[in-house]
């Protein structure tokens, strides 16, 4: 694994054909949640199955919330999240405010991510085509809106423990995907993304014309092992690569 920049972002690169993004294999994009650093999905690609040609970027978000501390172990975010005011937006039943709100700061998010893609496609020699996008959590909030808002075809979407945001807009941007293979999971007792939300979400790209594969579970905020092997057949159908 080797740490870059693409674009403006930090980013860990693995896989491929030396482990550190050779070749000229697909790449699988993954953006990390809220809170987290950029190394926090790093893990992921020794645990899922798929061809050793493939590569895995994992990006880093543009705002450090622990200057000081080193890259790798900083608390990041794509944008800032009050999850108090959410968590009471909840509770008080307040969904649609939720759902309707576009985050302060998801453009200047969606527009750094833009660079960054622009660079992985150049610097690693793969095609739009050639490119699944995804994350976790605010990573998957940020995929999917990107995923709507940009023309740049792409192998497919991964949203691992999502959530609606920006209603309005995705409505009128999703049927420009249609067709676009979705992966997404969500854990039925989700204490911070509702489960309720995770299936508006679905049910707005599948009636856009999405081809979405929706993996639920019986846990919390997370991407346990089943999720991981859906993963992997996705990665295996949506990329033509072999494990």
């Amino acid at each position: 694994m080797r740490k870059v920049r693409f674009g403006k972002l930090d980013a860990w690169v693995a896989g491929g054909t030396d482990r550190e993004g050779g070749g000229g294999g697909p790449v699988l994009v993954l953006l990390h949640g809220f809170g987290a650093p950029g190394t926090d999905l790093v893990p992921l690609w020794r645990q899922i199955e798929t061809s050793s040609e493939v590569r895995f970027v994992f990006l880093g978000a543009p705002l450090v919330l622990e200057p000081g501390l080193p890259d790798e172990v900083a608390a990041r975010a794509w944008w800032m999240i009050d999850i108090g005011e959410m968590q009471q937006k909840v509770a008080a039943g307040r969904i649609d405010e939720l759902v309707e709100r576009v985050p302060e700061g998801l453009a200047e998010g969606r527009t750094a991510l833009a660079g960054a893609l622009d660079a992985i496609e150049r610097d690693l020699s793969v095609p739009s085509s050639g490119v699944v996008l995804g994350g976790f959590s605010q990573g998957s909030m940020l995929a999917c809106d990107f995923a709507l808002h940009d023309e740049r075809p792409l192998a497919g979407l991964v949203l691992l423990s999502s959530t609606l945001i920006a209603r309005s807009e995705w409505l009128n941007l999703a049927p420009r995907r249609a067709g676009l293979p979705v992966l997404q999971s969500h854990g039925r007792a989700d204490p911070i993304l509702p489960f309720g939300l995770a299936e508006k979400e679905r049910d707005l790209l599948s009636a856009a014309g999405l081809d979405v594969e929706f993996i639920t579970f019986n846990g919390g905020h997370g991407i346990p092992g089943g999720v991981l092997d859906a993963l992997s057949g996705f990665l295996r159908r949506t990329t033509g690569s072999a494990s």
